[in-house]
């Protein structure tokens, strides 16, 4: 059975290997799409766009987080990842002209360039070899969905679910002497949108992993002491 370190690395490896989009387009296209830029600070809470909503265009993270959410019809919130720098959202609402899927919206203070739609399709006809690298993008963004949706589905426990998040986010964080260490600084209540569960569910996990010693938290810096331990709350 493979391990959900190896499922983990297989979907997101090469898509957050910190690359810029279109970084493998020639000069000239590069030069192309950067002019096309217009940066802009978003405060935190910021919505980007809104599911449902038409699409106006792409959004380039130059710096920052993003969070991407789904609402139910009774007003339930599944979120779905943390976007980051480099990454470029609502491309596949912007090239069918279909209603944005999902919510993006600012963590802390982001930095993001917005494209309309109509110059960012406009740059796809002048500059045909990034369709290529479209396709790439968004094969890379559904499958960090599914793994998303895997751990909340799939997941038999809160414990398990949590861990796996925990194990996912620690990918970008620093190797120190005393573990891998993060960012950490959202809400409780805004961790169980992340796994579909409670404010309640995420603090009593969260003390049973500190007391445990799996986590350590030092105001919003967690780390994690072994990964090989945590992983152990996060089967396959």
């Amino acid at each position: 059975m493979r391990s959900f370190e190896a499922t983990e690395n297989m979907l997101t490896r090469d898509f957050r290997s910190g690359r810029e989009f279109f970084q493998k387009l020639s000069p000239a296209a590069q030069k192309d799409f950067a002019s096309l830029q217009i940066p802009m600070q978003y405060p935190s809470g910021k919505v980007l766009f809104s599911e449902q909503q038409a699409p106006s265009g792409v959004y380039l993270i130059l710096d920052g987080e993003v969070k991407l959410s789904i609402n139910s019809s009774d007003g339930k919130r599944l979120a779905l990842r943390i976007a980051h720098a480099g990454e470029v959202l609502g491309l596949t609402s912007t090239l069918s002209g279909n209603p944005y899927e999902m919510t993006a919206e600012a963590l802390h203070s982001a930095r993001i360039a917005p494209i309309g739609r109509r110059e960012f399709l406009g740059f796809l006809m002048r500059n045909p070899e990034a369709y290529q690298i479209v396709t790439e993008e968004m094969s890379a963004q559904f499958n960090m969905a599914c793994q998303q949706l895997r751990t909340v589905g799939l997941a038999s426990t809160a414990p398990e679910k949590l861990a796996r998040l925990l194990l996912e986010w620690s990918e970008r964080g620093q190797t120190t002497e005393h573990g891998t260490r993060f960012r950490f600084s959202l809400r409780h209540e805004e961790i169980g949108e992340f796994i579909g569960a409670s404010r309640e569910t995420v603090t009593r996990t969260l003390t049973t992993f500190k007391m445990r010693g799996l986590v350590a938290m030092n105001g919003s810096t967690l780390t994690i002491p072994n990964l090989s331990a945590l992983a152990s709350y996060a089967r396959s």
